[in-house]
């Protein structure tokens, strides 16, 4: 094995810092971007899947088609809203991490929404005979829920997670690929690819492809879990 590959095997192998900073702060990015989807998008998708008002079906096609919201999209979005014409302008959050954050905590909230949603409505309409018994009403019982649909949302948020560690488009645009500040995994392969440093280029994409390689693992080990205890 020589080339790319093995300096890619040896940058690996010796932890290069340059290496460990840029997956550090892609993790980091995108931790935070999942913890406040789903802080967030848990109660609003229950609260969604419980309640009856004029407009619900809008808001629910709404949400499902923001799933495959364009990250470019995502990304100009969240540029015109914090840059120095824009109604947050003034908090100087552009080209940082915590733009990038709010980029990716766009693109995975419609997930975490959608299918909260769509699992709380239906062990809602199976459980709900048993649990309004039990005294629980139609809010009560919504941590019932969402504990008995766990799985399911687990494999949801994993998908947001996905999606959002490997995107480029919007964290390129919130924050601009700055060496040492706002360089993730996705953004410094276009990057040091184009520059012809390949070696670089080739860790990155081994630690990403590992990273998706373990989420599906994941994900498929919560479901045979559940499958197992359901048999």
């Amino acid at each position: 094995m020589d080339g790319p590959f093995a300096t890619a095997i040896t940058l690996i192998a010796t932890a290069d810092s340059a290496l460990v900073q840029i997956i550090g702060l892609s993790l980091r990015v995108t931790l935070s971007a999942v913890v406040i989807a789903c802080a967030v998008g848990l109660p609003l998708g229950a609260a969604l899947a419980l309640a009856r008002f004029r407009g619900r079906g809008a808001v629910i096609v709404l949400f499902n088609a923001l799933m495959g919201l364009p990250p470019v999209v995502a990304g100009l979005l969240v540029y015109l809203l914090l840059s120095r014409s824009g109604p947050l302008g003034s908090l100087a959050l552009l080209f940082t991490p915590t733009a990038m954050i709010i980029a990716q905590t766009v693109l995975i909230l419609p997930i975490v929404v959608s299918l909260t949603r769509s699992v709380v409505e239906d062990l809602w309409g199976e459980y709900r005979e048993q649990l309004t018994s039990l005294g629980a009403s139609r809010w009560r019982a919504v941590p019932t829920l969402l504990w008995d649909g766990r799985v399911s949302l687990l494999t949801g948020v994993l998908a947001g997670f996905g999606r959002a560690s490997a995107e480029v488009g919007a964290v390129l645009i919130v924050g601009g690929n700055i060496a040492g500040h706002t360089r993730t995994m996705t953004t410094a392969i276009t990057l040091e690819t184009s520059r012809g440093n390949l070696g670089l280029a080739v860790a990155l994409g081994l630690i990403l492809m590992a990273l998706t390689l373990s989420l599906n693992a994941v994900a498929w080990g919560a479901g045979q879990w559940a499958k197992g205890r359901l048999g």
